[in-house]
């Protein structure tokens, strides 16, 4: 198995997302050698270490204003250690647009990736398409 490198933001996983229960061997030199190291852990370690863009605690609806940013300027952003995609911001965007205030305050005390990702597997539901 390849090894993998340790994100540098969340020990709980590998730069490409892999829990890291599951690594059985991690790469420990740095810089990492392209030759011996996961694929995608090296493609995504420059986004990984960057800082956020946004942050926001739970209950923060400021987070759809953020998202609204990601959507108006067609690009990606680091929300909370979580890189999201214009796709799931502009469904999150128009899920919530379309919600009850009382939906909206449940979503709200949930941390932002699983706010997007419920908006997203709505979305999902509702049109009867896979995210991505």
């Amino acid at each position: 198995m390849t090894p993998h490198i340790r994100h540098p933001r969340d020990v709980r996983q590998a730069v490409c997302g892999v829990p890291a229960a599951d690594v059985t061997r991690w790469y420990n030199e740095d810089p990492p050698r392209s030759d011996y190291s996961c694929e995608d852990c090296l493609t995504l370690l420059p986004d990984a270490a960057r800082p956020d863009d946004y942050n926001h605690p739970p209950s923060d609806a400021t987070l759809i204003d953020s998202l609204r940013c990601i959507v108006a300027e067609r690009q990606h952003a680091k929300i909370d250690g979580v890189l999201v995609d214009l796709w799931s911001a502009s469904v999150t965007v128009t899920i919530w647009d379309r919600l009850k205030d009382e939906h909206r305050q449940r979503l709200l005390t949930l941390p932002s990736h699983e706010l997007i990702l419920r908006c997203v597997a709505i979305y999902s539901r509702v049109t009867g398409k896979a995210g991505g």
